[in-house]
């Protein structure tokens, strides 16, 4: 199996069990409840994006659809906010299934249970070039959520999980990944939760619908881990069932020198060996 992006893991944070059939009481940052999803939908009134405008609003000043998110406090959702960004109805239906007919040579492997660095269990992966009008289109359309000189790389991680399948939590590691990940998720709905290294009480979660967007830089890059919570432990203020979930992802190549500190990062980070970007 190639060899992808490592993840280093953090130590293990004893939670407390919930129920699989009863949602958790948890607190909403910028309010409102999320509505149960089993299939792409748009929603409006995106900031700094106009209707129809692919990519558009993706950059450090942008924030997530308020519906699609919950965090342990109003706080942190400032403090995230633009370095966790989750879009829903990036891609439509009709997109989205282009997307899944040119990962299709996929389904040949074998799901796995053993991956190298121990992060995921129930899934099948490939890193591959889109080269289909639709895999084009998506990779023109993320590009703006990486900073100018670092631009996500041209092949995307394809990662396809299992409905009983889990990516714990991990961080990537910054060998083989830059200042950004930015996620296309088909399929299936899924709750992304990101905690902190730092104080494992301050948590954020996403809502990841099918054909939605998510896209992690500068602090929650790399002082939060990310993981895709398993199907006993997928709430978001409801109950948000799993099914089999394919993932695009992309991420830009590291700098020559990572950052250090890791933490309190701006959202765009440059290598100070890269020349200035254009005009």
């Amino acid at each position: 199996m190639r060899v992808l992006p490592a993840a280093r893991r953090r130590p293990s944070v004893r939670r407390p069990p919930h129920s699989r059939h009863a949602p958790r009481a948890r607190p909403v940052a910028g309010g409102g409840s999320p509505r149960p999803s089993g299939g792409s939908r748009a929603l409006s009134g995106i900031p700094g994006a106009a209707p129809g405008t692919p990519g558009a609003g993706l950059g450090p000043e942008a924030e997530a659809d308020p519906e699609l998110l919950r965090a342990s406090s109003p706080e942190l959702a400032r403090r995230l906010r633009g370095l966790a960004l989750v879009r829903g109805g990036f891609v439509s239906d009709r997109e989205a299934a282009e997307l899944l007919r040119e990962v299709e040579r996929l389904r040949r492997g074998r799901y796995q249970n053993d991956h190298w660095d121990r992060a995921i269990t129930g899934y099948r992966e490939t890193e591959r070039g889109l080269r289909g009008g639709a895999g084009r289109a998506l990779l023109l359309r993320v590009t703006p959520a990486f900073p100018p000189s670092r631009p996500p790389r041209p092949s995307a991680h394809v990662l396809d999980l299992l409905p009983g399948g889990r990516v714990g939590p991990h961080v990537d590691s910054v060998k083989f990944c830059g200042c950004t990940i930015a996620g296309v998720s088909l399929l299936s709905p899924s709750v992304l939760r990101l905690q902190s290294l730092r104080e494992p009480e301050d948590w954020l979660e996403l809502l990841l619908e099918p054909g939605s967007l998510y896209v992690l830089r500068g602090a929650a890059r790399y002082d939060f881990t990310h993981e895709i919570l398993p199907d006993e432990q997928s709430f978001l203020g409801v109950r948000v069932p799993r099914g089999r979930r394919v993932a695009l992802i992309f991420r830009n190549d590291p700098p020559e020198t990572p950052p250090d500190p890791l933490s309190d990062l701006p959202a765009f980070i440059e290598d100070p060996h890269d020349p200035p970007a254009p005009k």
